[in-house]
């Protein structure tokens, strides 16, 4: 017969042969989450994120979801690569800061993979001990594609607590890591039973996170005021980016990392060794200049399978115009954003949005537009 504590400590160990750095086991009551959930919602923080609102109970109740679910698989994988400092890229205003997660390949397919070879290990391991007490085995993965409640599954699991930052922080790897789950209705032993317990949270007085946030989106305890944060104005974001805001963001042209860089628990965190998540194309220290230079077919080019798709090409300039307004004045810079510009205003079908962001970071250097005025004439013959 099927001994379930054997096989769930099997999961773990498998999981941490496919790469995984821990695996927790939970059960399916999300109810403490409930009136947060609510509460967020009802505060617009999620911005034009709809889909959060959307299928609230499924968030919930992953039951609903996945009909037959009863136990959560959680995972997480480490994804900081070796790369340059964050923190020298951000004192370089002339640098393009994108953040870490994105530097490689897209996580969403390398994790759902990993979780499925998962689910087929622990299905071969019951077809090799049958028993009628269990049902038919059934499995869905999932990593940030579904309504999932993940940090409050993970946390549920005691794979960590969720942090005044809003983030899953674990104590000996911080929180540069990707979440995952296997939905099943095989009831294994859950890994702490939570139902009487506490939760951890070790974040005490500490508010650095709160503190150093660019735009004060972080309005309070594990409260995310999406409307500001640099992570949804220059991803989720689908219109323009406020002009009070811009100055704000500095060089982060995709996602912001200074919630994570400022938390003590990440002088704990490991750097990945998955090669995937290892950055391309230069992205962890290439220079705006560059980036912009990128003409459509370049930027799809040297985004395929990579997270930064979540965008699209006129966002990736949008966010590039915003940091060129912040970065340091040159002939160079005016000519660019002169150019392009000029480009745009030609176009029978123009990109209001971006026209307006580019017009924006050129009258952050109105000198050097003005000279730029007398070496690209064709600019002043076209309407603003």
């Amino acid at each position: 017969m099927m001994n379930l504590e054997a096989l769930a400590c099997q999961i773990k160990s498998w999981g941490l042969e496919l790469g995984f750095q821990d695996i927790a086991i939970t059960n399916v009551d999300l109810q403490a989450y409930a009136q947060h959930l609510q509460n967020w919602l009802a505060n617009d923080h999620h911005g034009d994120m709809l889909y959060m609102a959307r299928h609230t109970q499924k968030r919930l109740h992953p039951e609903q979801l996945q009909p037959g679910t009863c136990r959560v698989i959680s995972a997480r994988m480490d994804y900081l690569p070796k790369a340059t400092l964050p923190r020298d890229i951000l004192a370089q205003p002339d640098k393009a800061y994108i953040a870490r997660y994105a530097l490689g390949r897209d996580y969403h397919k390398l994790i759902r993979k990993r979780l499925a070879k998962l689910a087929d290990r622990i299905n071969q391991a019951i077809a090799e001990s049958p028993t009628q007490e269990l049902p038919a085995p059934e499995y869905r993965a999932f990593t940030d594609s579904a309504p999932v409640f993940e940090k409050a599954l993970a946390e549920k699991a005691h794979l960590g607590w969720i942090g005044k930052n809003t983030l899953l922080i674990t104590r000996d790897a911080g929180s540069w890591f990707f979440l995952g789950e296997i939905f099943t209705n095989i009831p294994l032993p859950i890994s702490l039973d939570t139902a009487n317990e506490p939760k951890m949270n070790h974040c005490g007085n500490c508010r650095a996170c709160i503190s150093i946030c660019p735009t004060n989106a972080l309005v309070g305890n594990n409260q995310l005021d999406a409307r500001k944060c640099i992570s949804y104005l220059t991803i989720e974001n689908p219109a323009g980016i406020p002009k009070s805001l811009r100055p704000l963001i500095g060089n982060r042209i995709f996602g912001c990392d200074d919630c994570q860089l400022i938390c003590p628990w990440n002088s704990y965190a490991k750097h990945t060794s998955e090669v995937d998540f290892h950055p391309r194309h230069n992205l962890d220290r290439e220079a705006l200049l560059v980036l912009f230079a990128w003409n459509e077919d370049d930027f799809l080019r040297n985004t395929r399978g990579s997270a930064i798709r979540r965008i699209k090409f006129w966002q990736w300039q949008r966010n590039i115009a915003v940091a060129l307004g912040n970065a340091n004045t040159s002939r160079a810079l005016t000519s660019a954003l002169s150019n392009r510009l000029a480009e745009l205003q030609a176009e029978q079908a123009q990109n209001g949005v971006l026209i307006e962001h580019i017009q924006w970071a050129l009258s952050q250097h109105p000198k050097q537009s003005l000279v730029q005025t007398t070496i690209i004439p064709t600019i002043n013959t076209q309407s603003t």
